[in-house]
C-alpha cells in the first residue's frame, strides 16, 4: 500500500491525515513516480480551508499537492521517453503529489538535472511557473521599472529574479526584515503599509511601467493610481479587480508545462535563479508543515519527504 495525504472536509491543517491507499497503477501514457520530495503551496491551504471553493472546489476525500520529484518505478503502455529508475521532476493536476507514489502522464515529467537538489526539484513547479507566467504577462523590456508585491514570498522571490535577468529595474514590496535579502538580488525594496505609493514614487521618479500583484488586496488599485496601464498589470490574488479594471490574471495555469518547468530548472542549475528551502518535514508531519506555511513569514519553500 502507498501512503497519501487526504482530507474529507474543509478546515484548518488538523483535517489533514496521512492514510494508506492502493498502489497507483500506470495506464497507457502514464508513469508511476516514487516521490522523493513534494513542495507545499499557499493555494493548497486555501483550497483545503474552502476559501477557493467557488473556483476550485474539493471533491472529498481529497488529496493535495502538485509539485513533485522522484524516481520512476513503473511505466505504462506506449511510454518510451522514460524508464524505470529515471530521476525526474514534474507535476500532477490531480492534487496527488503529497504521497509516497503518484501516477502522472508522461508529458508532465522531465529529467531532473543531476546538479539540482531533490528539495528544489520537488518544489519548483507551482511557484516557478506562476512567477514565469506573471513576468511574461506584463511584457517586461530592458529599462522598464516593474513593481512586485509579495516580493519576498515563494512566487515573488522567483519573479523578481526573472525580471532582473531581463535587465529590468525591480521595486519589491516586502517587510523590512526581507529588505537586505532583496537588495542582494538587485531589487529596490520598499516597505508595505501607509505611505506606500509615495515610497514607490520616490524609488521610481520616472514612473512605473508594469506591476505584478502576488498578494492583494488593493494592490491593483495602487498600480492604477501609479499610472500603470491595465494590460501591464497582473494579479494572482485579486480576482475582483480583474473584472473591475480589465487587468490580467495569469498565473500557474498559463505556464504549466514541463518545458517551462525544465527551463526554470536549468536557470537554477546555471545560477540565474536562486531557490531557498526554508524547511523540510516528513510526510507524517504534513499538519505541522502547513501550520508553518500559514503563519505567512516563511522565507523559501517548505518541502515534504514521503
Amino acid at each position: 500500500m502507498a501512503q497519501a495525504v487526504r482530507f474529507d472536509r474543509y478546515g484548518d491543517a488538523d483535517v489533514l491525515n496521512v492514510v494508506e491507499v492502493p498502489d497507483p497503477v500506470a495506464g497507457p501514457g502514464q508513469v508511476v513516480v516514487q516521490v522523493v520530495a513534494a513542495g507545499i503551496n499557499p493555494g493548497e491551504s486555501k483550497i483545503r480551508n474552502g476559501s477557493l471553493h467557488e473556483f476550485w472546489p474539493a471533491k472529498f476525500p481529497s488529496g493535495q499537492g502538485s509539485d513533485l520529484a522522484g524516481r520512476v518505478v513503473a511505466v505504462g503502455e506506449g511510454v518510451s521517453a522514460v524508464a524505470v529508475g529515471d530521476e525526474v521532476l514534474g507535476f500532477t493536476n490531480e492534487r496527488a503529489s503529497q504521497a509516497t507514489r503518484v501516477v502522472v502522464p508522461v508529458e508532465q515529467i522531465g529529467p531532473k538535472p543531476a546538479e539540482l537538489s531533490w528539495d528544489v526539484a520537488g518544489s519548483l513547479f507551482v511557484a516557478g511557473t506562476t512567477a514565469f507566467a506573471a513576468v511574461r504577462s506584463v511584457s517586461p523590456e530592458t529599462g522598464d521599472t516593474v513593481v512586485v508585491s509579495g516580493a519576498a514570498g515563494g512566487v515573488g522571490s522567483l519573479a523578481v529574479q526573472l525580471l532582473r535577468a531581463r535587465d529590468v529595474t525591480v521595486i519589491g514590496i516586502a517587510g523590512v526584515g526581507n529588505h537586505e535579502w532583496l537588495r542582494s538580488l538587485g531589487v529596490i525594496p520598499v516597505a508595505y503599509g501607509e505611505g506606500l505609493a509615495d515610497r514607490i514614487r520616490a524609488a521610481a521618479p520616472d514612473g512605473v511601467d508594469a506591476f505584478i500583484d502576488l498578494y492583494g488586496p488593493d494592490y491593483v488599485e495602487l498600480a492604477i493610481e501609479l499610472g500603470v496601464r491595465p494590460d501591464r498589470i497582473d494579479t494572482i490574488a485579486d480576482f475582483a479587480a480583474v473584472a473591475k479594471y480589465g487587468v490580467k490574471a495569469e498565473g500557474n495555469g498559463a505556464a504549466d508545462t514541463i518545458d517551462v518547468l525544465s527551463e526554470l530548472a536549468d536557470l537554477v542549475v546555471a545560477g540565474t535563479l536562486r531557490v531557498s528551502v526554508a524547511a523540510v518535514y516528513p510526510l507524517a508531519d504534513v499538519r505541522a508543515a502547513y501550520t508553518e506555511l500559514e503563519r505567512g513569514h516563511t522565507h523559501g519553500k517548505i518541502v515534504l519527504h514521503p
